[in-house]
């Protein structure tokens, strides 16, 4: 099938979550989708079966508009659930594994939902629902809950079209011309794993999903099955390293993907040169670096807005851009004041697109204080405006720290001490203090091995920023708290130094 006729087929009306293995399985057939670590292999024919079979399941289950939360561990069968809920008419609600009982009770009462699937396995064994129940690409089709890092999360109302639109684009790509395959170990329930394993199927790319991210079992998947892509977190990226990255034969990579957090730009380049640009025919030798490819995005937008591309030989991301917006998608840089910030200042980043969220479920009051009254989302994110309409990231509004009038962004503290020798991660935040408003305080992560005291490393700073940036205390852990998605929870960090935790 021509590329140009693979991506109508894609983009074309009807587009929805719950006919989409249907209309890939007619572009890649028997094609391997994924293989599961230390489980089957299905083809696209096979997948799209299965989310046929799961779909009657749920048919008889739930009525159309339903939502049906699924709680099943992390697997590829979970995206399969997704879709069979869709297919059925219904609104699929995925749940992290790793949320505590407490958690998925919240999620369970807070989206009202019908059916709870614990086990695909549930859902197997029975007919198959040939005919999907209509819907429009500007319908509901799931509800993502946030990560949760301030905060009970909310639910997200995302559209179909919201989840497919940048996925579509990977029609395009020559997946018959190539051998390609990646190595994926992110959460299915969790935005970025959810786009990825979508635009990686859409595009053709075979998965090898480890249900379980270990550094060492991703390591070994790489070298063993000469996988030429890998898509993870930072966090993931610093364990790979941790695990001896460095030390294996990753030549086989072209390229390396990062998501849902700040990626560093030295981190980056360590990674590009284990990888390579091509391999040489005959003689196997490996040439020049793989690509680093960054995506900006968060769960309110469906995914990904902006990506940024590290080639091969470039010393680092050109001017630590967030990223090129990814059209149709807009921004805007606004300060305080509501009016856009000129350029060289910090303001919050707009984002207007159909991805979008159509609100938060079941709760007007957050909806009202993300949208504005024209269809921007405010993102919470601090940027600094530059030119050609790009900008670069500041940190989280969250995670400005108001120390005796000053703004600190935690993102510049976090960096500088993880330039020193001896530090794997840090997490600023700020505490209450009488005095100054706020005070900055930091735990740190050491690499193993590694020595180091806490006035070394607040000395450290001190030699590298400005004197009310430089961290009041530091604390030293052994592990930092973390999300189901591995990012960092602030307010469990500060609770380390207001005798919370």
């Amino acid at each position: 099938m021509k590329w140009l006729d693979r991506a109508s087929l894609l983009a074309g009306r009807g587009g929805t979550l719950g006919v989409l293995l249907d209309r890939l399985a007619s572009i890649h057939g028997d094609r391997r989708l994924v293989e599961q670590a230390g489980g089957p292999t299905w083809t696209h024919r096979e997948g799209a079966a299965i989310v046929r079979q799961y779909a009657a399941s749920i048919a008889k289950q739930v009525e159309p508009g339903d939502r049906v939360v699924v709680a099943t561990p992390n697997s590829y069968e979970m995206l399969f659930c997704c879709l069979a809920a869709s297919r059925a008419g219904a609104l699929a609600v995925p749940v992290n594994p790793q949320m505590s009982q407490g958690e998925v009770d919240h999620l369970i009462d807070d989206s009202g939902a019908t059916l709870v699937v614990r086990d695909a396995a549930d859902l197997a064994g029975g007919d198959e629902l040939e005919q999907a129940v209509a819907a429009d690409p500007s319908d509901v089709a799931a509800i993502f809950y946030s990560s949760g890092t301030t905060g009970k999360p909310k639910g997200a109302r995302l559209t179909h079209r919201a989840l497919l639109a940048q996925s579509r684009a990977g029609s395009l790509y020559p997946s018959a011309l190539r051998r390609d395959e990646a190595v994926i170990g992110l959460p299915i329930a969790h935005i970025m794993g959810f786009a990825v394993v979508v635009s990686l199927a859409v595009a053709g790319i075979p998965v090898y999903f480890l249900p379980r991210f270990r550094p060492d079992d991703a390591l070994d998947a790489i070298e063993t099955r000469r996988a030429t892509m890998f898509v993870g977190v930072p966090a993931m990226y610093r364990l790979l390293l941790e695990a001896g990255a460095e030390e294996r034969d990753l030549r086989s990579i072209r390229v390396w993907g990062s998501g849902a957090d700040v990626m560093p730009s030295q981190l980056a380049r360590r990674f590009q040169r284990m990888g390579a640009t091509a391999t040489l025919p005959v003689v196997g030798a490996s040439v020049g670096e793989a690509m680093f490819v960054e995506g900006y995005g968060m769960v309110e937008v469906g995914g990904g807005v902006a990506a940024k591309l590290l080639p091969p030989g470039i010393g680092r991301m050109v001017g630590d851009v967030l990223g090129i917006p990814i059209p149709p998608y807009r921004f805007r840089v606004v300060g305080e004041d509501g009016r856009e910030v000129a350029h060289g200042q910090v303001g919050e980043l707009h984002v207007k697109g159909p991805g979008v969220l159509q609100g938060y479920h079941g709760d007007p009051d957050a909806t009202k204080a993300v949208l504005t009254d024209d269809g921007w989302l405010r993102t919470g994110d601090l940027v600094r405006r530059g030119p050609l309409g790009l900008v670069s990231f500041a940190g989280r509004g969250k995670d400005v720290v108001k120390a005796g009038g000053y703004s600190v962004y935690a993102l510049e503290v976090q960096d500088a001490l993880e330039a020193h020798r001896s530090v794997a991660e840090a997490a600023v935040v700020g505490v209450p203090d009488e005095r100054m408003g706020e005070r900055v305080v930091a735990a740190v992560r050491l690499l193993p091995g590694a020595a180091t005291n806490e006035d070394e490393l607040i000395a450290w700073c001190r030699d590298r920023l400005s004197s009310y940036k430089v961290p009041a205390e530091v604390r030293i852990v052994d592990t930092l708290p973390r999300t189901g998605t591995e990012k960092v929870k602030k307010d469990d960090v500060r609770a380390l130094f207001t005798g919370g935790g």
